[in-house]
């Protein structure tokens, strides 16, 4: 690791959000990357990984403890549990050992990124104001998007390095293994569908097909990540980071059927979770026929975070000016988005 260069610690780095990251410092040349996850993965690049699970606290010590010369820290990992309040614990004490270990030694640390989401705005929990705002009144608890930031708020004072705190929406690109990847999901429905011989179905609540809704490219999210630990206007912020357009599934469901080749037919409630939990000797069937990449079918399936996304029968979307104010310019069609991704996925024998 060169001393004179940018040193980038990516917590959650085999996820949607910290792989487009680690891949858009490694393009840009002039940073050395670690990844962290608990599965690791192989070098390339200026990108190494680490084997580490953050709950525990002494295999944090002994696998980051030595770790002097990062100067930006990116938490974007995320455990899942079954209850809102479930949530907190793990993912608290997550940063906390991550940031216990991590900041003492790295003398040179000058920005801890925080990743956060709609949450943050109670989003999760039913019909909120919209557009949301970084302003915007607190909600009830338990979220631990809130406890992470007043952790590293109270944290940071006093010190040199400065945080920031990012809020995407639902977030589209490529990973494997990962909780929350609704257009992976969507287009291995759209497959087994085809498959099938049956029209695309939107599947989700009554009510949620004609709500306005936006997503965030994972591309744009890691620009706007980067631009907000390096711009002296991103210090000590928080910022909604979108795509900049809206859309209603109404009308882009079409254009999702239109791209695989298949039949439109009236919206059908459904529990992805439950309905496509028989699917997967179908799948090896599929993956058999176009020799697809052999990926297990539980790694490609995010049902539960589908029929969640699916089920907000209210509208999703939070005002991305706070960033453009502050020198973020960055745009994606998010029509366009799904077309890449879907591509994306064919190119890599993900779906035929």
């Amino acid at each position: 690791m060169n001393g004179h260069r940018k040193v980038a610690l990516i917590a959650g780095a085999q996820g949607v959000i910290g792989r487009n990251l680690a891949d858009h410092l490694d393009a840009a040349g002039d940073w050395d990357i670690i990844g962290l996850s608990r599965r690791g993965g192989e070098a390339q690049g200026n990108i190494r990984h680490i084997a580490v699970d953050l709950l525990d606290k002494k295999d944090t010590t002994d696998k980051l403890g030595g770790l002097t010369t990062v100067t930006h820290i990116f938490y974007a990992a995320y455990v899942d549990a079954p209850t809102w309040a479930a949530l907190v614990p793990p993912n608290m004490a997550m940063l906390e050992n991550l940031v216990n270990v991590a900041e003492p030694v790295a003398k040179g640390l000058q920005h801890i990124s925080l990743m956060q989401g709609y949450k943050v705005y109670g989003a999760h929990l039913g019909s909120f104001k919209t557009p949301a705002r970084e302003s915007d009144a607190g909600h009830m608890p338990p979220e631990f998007n809130v406890d992470q930031q007043v952790f590293l708020e109270k944290r940071q004072a006093g010190k040199s390095w400065s945080w920031s705190a990012i809020r995407p929406s639902v977030v589209g690109g490529f990973a494997l293994g990962n909780p929350m990847n609704l257009v992976l999901a969507i287009a291995i429905y759209a497959s087994i569908s085809k498959q099938l011989g049956l029209p695309l179905r939107f599947p989700g609540k009554s009510g949620a097909y004609d709500k306005l809704i936006e997503m965030t490219d994972a591309g744009l999210l890691a620009k706007a990540t980067t631009w907000a630990a390096e711009s002296p206007k991103g210090a000590n912020e928080a910022f909604n980071i979108n795509n900049g357009d809206l859309f209603r599934w109404n009308e882009m469901w079409p254009e999702i059927a239109r791209y695989f080749e298949l039949e439109v037919a009236p919206p059908l409630p459904m529990t992805l979770n439950v309905i496509m939990a028989d699917k997967a000797a179908l799948w090896q069937q599929i993956q058999e026929q176009y020799q697809l990449a052999a990926i297990p079918y539980e790694q490609l399936s995010s049902w539960g975070f589908a029929d969640f996304v699916f089920s907000w029968d209210y509208d999703m979307f939070a005002d991305g000016s706070k960033a453009r104010r502050a020198g973020f310019h960055e745009y994606v069609d998010t029509k366009e988005m799904f077309f890449r991704i879907f591509d994306d996925f064919r190119q890599r024998r993900i779906i035929p």
